[in-house]
């Protein structure tokens, strides 16, 4: 089990980090949980997860916020990071900027909550190799 990639979703929304941890827990990944971008900074530091799911907009410590936090802390400068966001609009061109914008801060891009869960499982295997 230990051999299996260890996700850590980050997102405001209980019922949200309950779904989406059983769902990549079926698909074979250990997940863990936080529920604001400060205590997600604090997790990533202490377990080193192989991804980070970062929602965008959260109380205490918002997304970018904590992704530039991570950027900043040589221990966890180079972890894999991806937004989660219910804002990003299904045209190409729109998501093409939306992917800019993810990068600008540090995340490798984005995932939309409303996508289909196994279409999400697809890009998050792409996002860790």
């Amino acid at each position: 089990m230990a051999d299996q990639p260890l996700i850590l979703v980050v997102d405001d929304e209980e019922a949200f980090r309950e779904i989406f941890s059983m769902k990549l827990a079926a698909d074979g990944y250990r997940v863990e949980t936080a529920e604001n971008g400060k205590v997600g900074v604090e997790k990533a530091k202490q377990l080193k997860p192989a991804l980070v799911l970062m929602d965008v907009r959260m109380p205490v410590m918002d997304g970018p916020t904590a992704v530039l936090a991570l950027r900043d802390d040589p221990e966890t400068k180079d972890l894999k990071v991806v937004f989660l966001t219910s804002l990003g609009d299904p045209r190409l061109e729109m998501q093409e900027m939306n992917s800019k914008v993810a990068q600008d801060f540090g995340a490798m891009g984005y995932l939309r909550k409303t996508d289909d869960l196994n279409l999400l499982n697809d890009r998050i295997t792409a996002f860790l190799q």
